[in-house]
């Protein structure tokens, strides 16, 4: 039986906090219109988290529907592309990332407010704890191995086969990366913060000389993973707002970060360490090894640290997806001091 600790995230749903409120009546009549077999909305959840884009639950009649949206309010340039989500979902149907299917998008202001789009809703659980406690013991270390299959299958798809020679710009990833993370971070700074400046410095003069391009998740994270409600098998990779085409290393590294945290005390002997973990990828990639590999953890957590900053940037005007982020502060800093560590080799 798996341990009764740091158990899974139930998908958790709440009901709709008063900032994301929308017309119903005028999106059941969209979706009437405009979903073959829709029925009608008989209730609508938010799910309680995605600190980006508002997420709901839309029961109809029994068929269960997920709607993503923008937030309200003013909105960094290029952020909450929902757009690009729903591209991706349509792009990567029948490969080997398992996504759930995306049935339209409106980018009409005027039915909700902003931009949305609506998908199936999948059974499964997301997990936040890298221990995987909630797991049976001999179903963890199979757990990762899916996790780090699923991200070098997405690495192995053909973007150019799927439509998506435009999602991005091949090569130069880190440079124009690091450039649009510093922005981003500039535009939505509230403090001070020493390792962040320091990182800003480092990062464009230690560009590994590597161009190679695949399409990158951009966020990919256990918690945006969900895997079956019985099984160590992922069901489904989710939450695709950050994707483009860029370098593999970008995905590798930001779900390796587990490993140069507190929470690395947490994973017991049944998680592959960190260099098992990165041949197991290698192995299925065709790669021998991964020069260079403190850049791109560096930038993973400079990256994660200009992201969280935004939320609590969001949280002070009001207008964040959820209540915790008014206590991202303290994360951002650490985030940062630990991206500094990690850069210089510690």
């Amino acid at each position: 039986m798996p341990e009764e600790q740091a158990p899974q995230i139930k998908v958790g749903l709440v009901d709709v906090r008063e900032a994301h409120r929308f017309d119903e009546a005028a999106l059941n009549a969209y979706l009437k219109a405009n979903l073959e077999g829709h029925a009608s909305i008989t209730s609508v959840k938010q799910f309680e988290g995605g600190q980006s884009n508002p997420t709901y639950m839309l029961d109809c009649d029994g068929r269960r529907l997920v709607l993503r949206k923008k937030p309200p309010g003013k909105l960094l340039k290029s952020a909450h592309a929902i757009e690009r989500e729903y591209r991706i979902y349509r792009a990567l149907e029948d490969t080997d990332v398992p996504v759930p299917k995306a049935h339209l998008l409106c980018e009409d202001d005027s039915i909700i407010g902003t931009p949305f789009f609506v998908m199936d809703y999948i059974e499964g659980r997301i997990v936040r704890d890298s221990g995987l406690k909630s797991f049976d013991e001999g179903d963890r270390h199979q757990a990762y191995e899916d996790m780090c299959r699923v991200m070098a299958a997405l690495h192995s798809v053909d973007y150019k086969a799927r439509g998506l020679e435009d999602y991005g710009k091949p090569g130069n990833y880190f440079s124009r990366q690091v450039h649009r993370w510093t922005k981003q971070y500039l535009d939505s700074k509230t403090h001070d913060i020493a390792p962040m400046d320091k990182l800003l410095e480092w990062l464009p003069a230690n560009i590994p000389d590597d161009d190679t391009t695949t399409i990158v998740h951009g966020d990919y994270q256990l918690y945006n993973l969900l895997f079956h409600p019985t099984e160590p098998r992922v069901v489904a990779l989710l939450d695709w707002e950050l994707s483009t085409l860029g370098h593999p290393m970008a995905d590798l590294a930001y779900n390796c970060m587990k490993y140069h945290t507190m929470e690395a005390m947490a994973l017991g002997p049944e998680i592959p360490k960190e260099d098992e973990y990165i041949q197991m990828y290698c192995q299925l990639t065709g790669r021998d090894r991964i020069p260079k590999w403190n850049f791109y953890l560096a930038f993973g957590f400079f990256r994660l640290a200009a992201i969280i900053q935004g939320v609590y940037k969001r949280g002070l005007d009001g207008n964040a997806s959820s209540s915790a982020a008014l206590g991202m502060k303290a994360v951002v800093d650490q985030t940062a001091e630990t991206g500094w560590k990690v850069a210089q080799g510690g």
